[in-house]
């Protein structure tokens, strides 16, 4: 399965949240995050106090109004449906086009499964640390959506302070 989503990012981007691979129905819509149950846009939202995006030009604009990159640590890899543990066969994204183009100030993984993929693949190359978030997929029934904005406050916080607003 090859990767067909272009990155989301601009030269004003200073914060990279990096999934694994697109879900099924992200694949279908061609843009991150595509699930109805995936809690990716309530969180971020409700971390960046503004509306939930209910397209992909909304999504595209809170992104860049908030000076946030997307992208998915797989280019491609063999995976049944959208399971993360299925994942094998792996070929990372070259983030380089990224971070050549933006002061990316620091990098987030949507999950465990992104981050050791990150740590495993792109971390060697690019020597740059990632964080670990807990995945707003609906398979991590953990976390409600409370606590998952609760561990995503840390993305706030980051834009406050590299825009130069104190935190």
């Amino acid at each position: 399965m090859v990767h067909t989503i272009d990155p989301v990012y601009d030269a004003d981007s200073k914060i990279l949240i990096l999934g694994s691979f697109p879900s099924v129905k992200s694949r279908e819509q061609q843009f991150f995050y595509g699930h109805k149950q995936n809690r990716f846009w309530r969180v971020l939202a409700q971390v960046l106090d503004c509306r939930v995006p209910t397209d992909i030009p909304e999504k595209k604009a809170m992104l860049a109004k908030h000076h946030i990159a997307v992208w998915d640590v797989i280019a491609s890899c063999e995976i049944t449906g959208s399971s993360d543990a299925s994942i094998r066969d792996v070929k990372p994204n070259d983030l380089s086009r990224i971070f050549s183009c933006a002061d990316i100030r620091a990098i987030y993984t949507n999950g465990g499964k992104a981050y050791q993929l990150y740590q495993k693949y792109i971390f060697p190359l690019s020597g740059r640390e990632a964080c670990p978030l807990p995945s707003t997929s609906p398979a991590n029934a953990g976390y409600s959506l409370e606590k998952l904005v609760e561990a995503w406050k840390v993305i706030g916080d980051v834009l406050d302070s590299s825009m130069g607003k104190p935190v």
